[in-house]
């Protein structure tokens, strides 16, 4: 239980302090990484999304046991930004600067995978000893 709550700290921690400069960079985005963005509703949507699971993982991290069915969800939010860039990538349509960034989300999915995996057993060997 104990990695689970430092698991989803460091992720919601990380997230913020990742995550919340991207409201005031739009424009450098789209320079650095062209095209321009286009669609600015998306993008803060987005972000204002991604924000939001930095909380989910926070409440996890309160208390795992409890939250222990949320946890798979967790770990499904750490692909679904990073398998399109992937693919997007490969096939020339995101700019090389946006992989390394997505490349971080599948190490937290392992990790959140491992304290999913390790706070079930735990749950389960507290369960059989009352």
């Amino acid at each position: 239980m104990k990695f689970a709550r430092v698991v989803f700290t460091i992720a919601s921690v990380y997230g913020l302090l990742v995550l919340m400069p991207l409201y005031f960079l739009k424009d450098e985005l789209g320079r650095k990484a062209p095209p321009a963005i286009t669609h600015a509703e998306f993008y803060y949507g987005f972000i204002g999304l991604a924000v939001l699971f930095q909380f989910f993982f926070l409440l996890i991290a309160f208390d795992p046991i409890r939250y222990l069915p949320l946890m798979p969800i967790a770990i499904l939010e750490k692909l679904i930004y990073t398998v399109p860039v992937v693919l997007l990538y490969l096939r020339g349509q995101v700019h090389p600067n946006m992989v390394p960034p997505a490349l971080v989300d599948p190490i937290f999915g392992i990790l959140f995978l491992v304290a999913y995996l390790r706070t079930a057993k735990g749950r389960a060997t507290a369960g059989t000893a009352d």
